[in-house]
């Protein structure tokens, strides 16, 4: 008979994701997991498998929870202008309020893994590419109420907007002058025109 697990997973899988957001795969060391964790290290191997298996099951925990929590943001404005300024500003607003700013798991993870592993290339891609395909539909959805320009090719301009988040994301790591940091924003939502009859 399989034995129950005496700890709960969720928790130390939230745990471990924490650790890793915060040094990354390579600086997270089996004892700062165990630690944060909770568990020893059989309890660990037996319910994760090794440090990468962990890595990977803690990643993929944060990219659907973080591609949530971007869609409910956008969606909760009733102008697409709107809720891409509040999300590109409460972006900002929480990289100058942390110390040190963790940046973006995904972000960290393309950075430090995917340049010399493939599964994690893919994986950090794919992430980008969903939310590109978020930011899309949003655009689109401001398109069809006559907020925003039909001649938005949506696609691409979505496309464009995750690119500026991903530097964005990277630049606020050096906690940049705030003008920088604004001007920067009107230019990513420079892209997402209104509608002509909305000046």
């Amino acid at each position: 008979m399989v034995r129950p697990r005496e700890f709960d997973e969720e928790k130390a899988l939230t745990a471990a994701m924490q650790q890793f957001w915060e040094k990354g795969f390579e600086a997270t060391s089996l004892t700062d997991l165990t630690s944060s964790m909770g568990i020893q290290r059989p309890s660990l191997y037996s319910a994760f498998g090794d440090k990468k298996q962990l890595f990977e099951t803690a990643f993929r925990k944060y990219t659907q929870a973080h591609a949530a929590s971007i869609r409910t943001s956008l969606q909760r404005h009733s102008s697409v202008r709107e809720a891409f300024r509040k999300y590109f500003e409460n972006l900002a607003d929480e990289a100058y309020g942390q110390a040190p700013s963790r940046g973006c798991f995904c972000i960290n993870t393309m950075v430090e893994l995917s340049p010399h592993d493939e599964k994690f290339e893919i994986l950090t891609r794919e992430h980008q590419m969903y939310l590109s395909v978020i930011f899309q539909e949003t655009i689109e959805r401001g398109i069809r109420s006559g907020e925003l320009d039909e001649a938005i090719n949506a696609k691409q301009t979505a496309q464009s907007l995750i690119i500026q988040l991903i530097g964005l994301t990277v630049f606020l790591k050096a906690r940049p002058d705030r003008s920088f940091v604004a001007s920067a924003i009107e230019t990513a939502l420079s892209l997402i025109k209104p509608a002509k009859s909305e000046g």
